[in-house]
């Protein structure tokens, strides 16, 4: 099951990260895993930009370096600018993010490190993303949480 999930990976040109080798030993949760991270990173509707803040804010937040190095690349093909992800640490104080980014940030923060977010922020972030969309990055914030927390947990190693 994992060996050809691992050569799928391998055949469409991507590296089996350390987090999967590591998962492997458990083969139903990787696979599993694997699924739920392709569904999150390629078959939403919420912007890549949006979902890649949120996913770099979580590591911040976990202090996930695995989870960082690996995401700022990606965070910042999808659109987001060198200031934006040197700034997301001290997001609320950044210029560089627009109203749009702030909602998202505010209840990424809120839902991170509260589990549930306040009516308020709940309802300005509904100004800008349809119910499908809030779905998809509470799931977002909530997965990858549960990576950066696996990855600190389980001390794996960045691949060099």
């Amino acid at each position: 099951m994992v060996g050809q999930m691992f050569q799928k990976i391998e055949d469409s040109g991507n590296e089996v990260i350390n987090l999967m080798k590591a998962l492997a030993h458990s083969p139903k949760i990787c696979r599993d895993w694997n699924r739920m991270g392709v569904t999150i990173l390629m078959k939403g509707d919420l912007s890549h930009k949006l979902r890649e803040l949120a996913i770099l804010r979580v590591g911040d937040l976990a202090k996930s370096n695995y989870e960082w190095t690996k995401h700022v690349p990606i965070g910042l093909m999808a659109g987001a600018s060198q200031e934006q992800v040197d700034a997301l640490s001290n997001w609320i104080d950044a210029s560089c993010f627009d109203e749009q980014e702030k909602a998202v940030l505010q209840y990424t923060d809120e839902v991170a490190l509260n589990i549930r977010a306040s009516d308020e922020t709940f309802d300005r972030i509904a100004e800008f993303l349809s119910q499908k969309e809030i779905v998809e990055l509470t799931t977002t914030i909530g997965f990858y949480g549960m990576v950066s927390r696996t990855l600190e947990a389980l001390q794996i190693e960045l691949e060099e």
